[in-house]
């Protein structure tokens, strides 16, 4: 969802430095990235718009935890969770690094740091607005957040943004184990304080605090039958009862949620910045290099993730348990990423598949629409001041509403950039960046006056 900057030569520089990016100087391997980032990040999030809110990580909560469900989570766990929102964050940092140097290179000066950030608070304020009145699972907020932290790091070489990506995403694991022990503690605790129930004795205030806490922690993790009926119940309400209790969830994942997983959205960030600076994104590497980063990643991603799936089931999905196996999350999906990409890459390589890459880069190039439609599409779909259909269908058939949507939006796409410069949502939010109206219908060549077409 980037927006890269042209700015015109010779003297109109002075006057209008910077406009969006021309069609032809799109770049067409990162489009196609980002469609199948936009379209395969519906993978994971079909879980949250169609299912209670914890059986996205944990199917025992809802949506079928045995035969084909669970073979649904195992499949999505280790190749796609996580992953494509990986991919989505890489690019988000490469079009930062887009955005930033042909604005300079060109002349643009302090006029594109000027936009750049107008750009990124109009986008903040999209994701606010995303997050309160259609979907909690909003992740533009994050991303215009972070782009703004990151600004300053845009003229690292690719070695350092790697290595600061690395040691951001590395910030996780000892957070995971923290967060791992801890629950384990209280679950020590309030077995020991059970214990002195059960034995007639009176509980300190310290123990019935103990209990307290661990009820309490066990219902957000593990909620109970009673909790489960209530949410759903309140999806398939009306649009405002909905709305009332979706606003305490949006702000937590605007504050605290946020600031959790701050070192995995910066450290994929960085890492997409150093991987464009490399031209990895842009097909100029050999096939021979995207072959080994292909096998490499897949050879230490694959074996890790299936052996935490495995171990997570065999658990019945134990809390702490799978905090503690999740700790190296980051550093597995990181290689998982990488070799997802050298696929894509040797495929707009080659020019094979083009009926479909293109379609893909035409999702791409309008991601921003594409991820807001899926939302509205998906809310219609599941709550109840739509179709209502949420938590009545398991696991395995929620992917019909994925295959539709994507079908939907590989077939909208192409034909509307082919009369268009812009997905809708793309000409509001790059009409709101530059102050003004931008021309949405492309010229058609016939209609243009010779002079012009000399």
């Amino acid at each position: 969802m980037d927006e890269q900057p042209v700015v015109a030569p010779g003297p109109a520089a002075s006057a209008s430095p910077i406009a969006p990016i021309a069609k032809q100087e799109r770049i067409n391997s990162v489009d196609v990235i980002r469609g199948v980032a936009v379209l395969g990040i519906l993978l994971m999030n079909i879980a949250s718009f169609a299912l209670p809110r914890q059986a996205y990580s944990d199917p025992t909560v809802a949506g079928g935890a045995t035969g084909a469900n669970l073979n649904v989570w195992a499949l999505n766990y280790v190749l796609f969770e996580g992953k494509m929102r990986a991919i989505f964050s890489m690019l988000f940092g490469a079009g930062m690094v887009i955005f930033m140097s042909r604005g300079e290179k060109r002349g643009g000066g302090m006029i594109v740091s000027d936009v750049y950030h107008r750009r990124l608070l109009w986008l903040l304020a999209f994701g606010v607005l995303h997050a309160y009145f259609v979907w909690d699972g909003d992740i533009l907020y994050w991303y215009a957040l972070t782009g703004l932290l990151l600004h300053c790091f845009r003229n690292l070489t690719p070695k350092w943004l790697f290595v600061a990506g690395v040691l951001a995403l590395a910030m996780m694991i000892p957070q995971n184990i923290m967060n791992s022990r801890e629950i384990q503690t209280l679950r020590r605790k309030a077995a020991a304080a059970d214990l002195v129930a059960k034995a007639g004795r009176q509980l300190t205030e310290e123990q019935a605090e103990d209990q307290k806490k661990w009820t309490e922690k066990l219902d957000e993790l593990k909620p109970s039958q009673k909790a489960i009926n209530k949410e759903i119940e309140e999806h398939r309400g009306g649009y405002w009862k909905l709305f009332v209790s979706r606003a305490p969830v949006a702000s937590r994942m605007e504050s605290v949620i946020y600031y959790r997983y701050l070192w995995d959205v910066v450290g994929m960030m960085l890492i997409g910045m150093g991987l464009f600076k490399l031209g990895y994104l842009s097909t100029v590497r050999t096939y021979r290099e995207y072959a080994v980063v292909a096998c490499i990643g897949y050879g230490l991603g694959l074996p890790g993730s299936i052996l935490v799936a495995r171990q997570m089931i065999a658990s019945g999905f134990e809390p702490s348990r799978v905090m503690l196996l999740d700790s190296t999350y980051d550093i597995r999906r990181l290689a998982m990423v990488l070799a997802h990409i050298s696929v894509v890459m040797i495929v707009c390589k080659s020019g094979a598949l083009s009926w479909l890459t293109s379609r893909l880069a035409a999702a791409g190039q309008m991601a921003f629409t594409n991820y807001l439609s899926t939302s509205i599409i998906c809310t219609m779909v599941f709550n109840g001041y739509g179709f209502g259909l949420f938590g009545k269908l398991d696991r395995v058939h929620i992917y019909g509403v994925v295959l539709a949507v994507w079908t939907a939006q590989l077939i909208w796409s192409k034909p509307w950039l082919d009369h268009f410069r812009f997905g809708p949502f793309e000409w509001i939010w790059r009409s709101l960046t530059y102050w003004k109206r931008q021309p949405m219908r492309l010229e058609r060549p016939d209609l243009l006056p010779r002079a012009a077409m000399a």
